[in-house]
């Protein structure tokens, strides 16, 4: 089992030298220094390294247990989980106004990418309660903010998403779940009835209190999206001095056996079985799925890093393992000694494919993070604007991209592995299965695709993507000036002139008020892997620029560099190509799907 060791070099890279730490030019964070970043970042790889990792594998074999609706988790999780939230962590990129420590959000998302590198199933819970920290600072009254922020910030207890129902799935404008309003002579407050499934970490032993936030409607609801509220459901009740009360009328009635993220519980809730969960609404009534959505959206963008980091640590295992492993003889070595996988040239394309896509996923994943950051506390309101454009493009591309490739590079250090990566005791199976997930979670890859072509893309006619083409143009051009770069350069302006035509027919065809539903529905998962290949091939370019800069100006530490513009040698120039595919697959129409009736044949 190779041991887990977060990149914090190329975490130091990418804030560094491709962001040039824009995010702490911003005036909240004028008091953070480049000192203090690189602080964090090696006391949270020594978290993820040394307390997380080591406990990935014994907990997807031992998993979780339940027992009279209470679940039990994997031996050392509990004390893993405390040691994150002793040292702060659940806090960092929190306001200081809820008692958080107001790190960028560029920060947080490097440091998240390490923890489920280490430790996905872990890593699953402190993500969920950063969603509820968001819906709740966003749109909770001031009574709910004193009662629940402060203890799901320390994270001393952790908070849920509970959207769909077994007859709801995706479409959550079936969800039955109800609220009843009380008398007001009992209290402001509902009591809900109903069940929620997938619940992630909606019952387990490492808090005290658990913060369920709940989709229901009330009986004079309109059916429909516009019916649904949002409800802040605790597992126990919280007095008004902050103290625990009694159990409340919600309980786990089972646990999903699944593929993946053995140690994660995901949970059937049952609410009301009793006299009804009591919950209290949060923001407005029949706001709810918008109310949520700013979980989601926050939820999105973590997933994307959640996939990383699973695509980093099979990254490592593939290339220990390839370093190791002694099989055949190299055309080199060819009648002579045995050599290590690793330099036979179709493994060292795998690993090569698999480094530099995990870098490309990271680098764009960072970018947006740092678009967060302009987008939520920069100056001018222009700048805000314009950098949330930017992120409503770039969420599904993240989430939906970074996950698919993440699917593809477990799967791949599966093959280097060989027979070995079958095997379960070897890790490389474990990533695979773990990673299935995340094209799932939070909207399944398909609905961040119909997203990006169709909400995103239409809404403000394709302008905040042009903006971004604008500069993958301008990158384009700044390797092409450069002799040794300048076939990186071409490739680039292609990817980007694929890009640009097939944005213009999911545009034109996606527009039409007869065809544009069918349209969007054929082109939407391709446009998105074109974007996605487009964008991150972007990023390596501009990599490849700094990296180039580094080594003639003699920095020091060549063979990191030398290795960042092999990187993005292989992603301009082996990689883009496949993403460039998709334009014509795009140009290839609608008529072969329309035509196409599902049968048993």
């Amino acid at each position: 089992m190779t041991p887990y060791a977060p990149p914090v070099r190329d975490f130091r890279f990418v804030l560094e030298e491709l962001l040039d730490h824009g995010s702490l030019t911003l005036p909240c964070f004028d008091e953070i220094g480049p000192e203090l970043i690189e602080a964090i970042l090696e006391e949270a790889a020594r978290l993820a390294g040394e307390v997380w990792a080591p406990l990935n594998h014994s907990g997807d074999r031992e998993g979780v247990t339940l027992q009279a609706g209470r679940v039990t988790t994997p031996a050392g999780f509990v004390e893993a989980y405390h040691a994150y939230t002793e040292g702060g962590w659940n806090g960092i990129g929190v306001s200081e106004e809820w008692g958080g420590q107001g790190l960028p959000e560029v920060v947080a998302s490097a440091v998240q990418e390490m923890l489920h590198g280490a430790n996905m199933a872990l890593g699953l819970c402190p993500m969920l309660t950063a969603g509820a920290i968001e819906a709740l600072s966003q749109h909770g009254c001031d009574k709910l903010k004193a009662l629940y922020l402060a203890r799901l910030v320390s994270g001393e207890w952790t908070g849920t998403m509970n959207l769909t129902e077994p007859q709801a799935g995706s479409d959550l404008s079936q969800v039955r779940t109800r609220a009843v309003p009380c008398e007001a002579s009992e209290g402001d407050y509902y009591r809900l009835t109903g069940q929620k499934i997938y619940i992630t970490w909606g019952e387990h032993d490492m808090a005290e209190n658990i913060v369920h936030f709940v989709l229901a409607r009330t009986p004079d609801a309109p059916q429909g999206n516009k019916g649904i509220s949002l409800f802040l459901v605790p597992k126990f009740l919280v007095n008004d001095d902050g103290s625990l009360g009694e159990r409340n009328d919600v309980v786990c009635a089972s646990i999903e056996h699944k593929l993946g993220i053995h140690a994660s519980p995901t949970c059937t809730l049952s609410f009301g079985e009793k006299e009804g969960a009591i919950g209290y609404l949060v923001g407005e009534l029949g706001r709810g799925l918008n109310h949520m959505f700013t979980m989601m959206n926050e939820a999105r963008h973590k997933v994307g890093v959640e996939g990383i980091g699973v695509a980093e640590r099979a990254c490592q295992q593939a290339l220990a393992y390839a370093r190791e492993r002694v099989q055949g003889r190299s055309s080199k070595a060819r009648g002579g000694d045995a050599c290590t996988i690793a330099d036979h040239l179709d493994v060292r394309r795998m690993l090569l494919s698999m480094r530099a896509r995990t870098d490309a996923l990271r680098t764009l994943a960072l970018f947006c993070a740092a678009q967060m950051d302009q987008a939520r506390h920069a100056a001018d309101d222009e700048t805000r604007r314009r950098a949330q454009g930017r992120v409503d493009i770039l969420i599904p591309v993240v989430k939906a991209f970074s996950t698919d490739q993440a699917v593809d590079i477990a799967s791949l250090g599966i093959q280097v592995h060989g027979g070995m990566g079958f095997i379960e005791e070897t890790g490389a199976a474990q990533l695979l299965r773990d990673a299935r997930i995340a094209p799932i979670y939070e909207g399944t890859n398909g609905i961040q695709a119909l997203d990006l072509a169709g909400r995103k893309l239409q809404r403000d006619g394709g302008a905040a993507l042009c903006a971004l083409i604008d500069e993958v143009e301008a990158t384009a051009a700044a390797l092409s000036d450069d002799a040794s770069l300048n076939v990186l350069g071409d490739n680039l302006a292609a990817g980007a002139t694929d890009l640009r035509a097939a944005m213009a027919i999911v545009l034109e065809e996606g527009g039409d008020a007869d065809t544009g539903p069918d349209a969007v529905q054929a082109y939407a998962t391709p446009f998105l892997s074109l974007a996605g290949h487009v964008l991150c091939a972007w990023q390596m370019g501009r990599a490849a620029l700094v990296a180039q800069a580094a080594l003639e100006a003699g920095q020091g530490d060549a063979a990191f560099y030398r290795a960042k513009l092999a990187g993005a040698d292989f992603a301009l120039r082996h990689w883009l190509p496949v993403g460039r595919a998709q334009r014509a697959v795009i140009e290839a129409g609608t008529t072969t799907l329309l035509d196409f009736t599902p049968t048993g044949h």
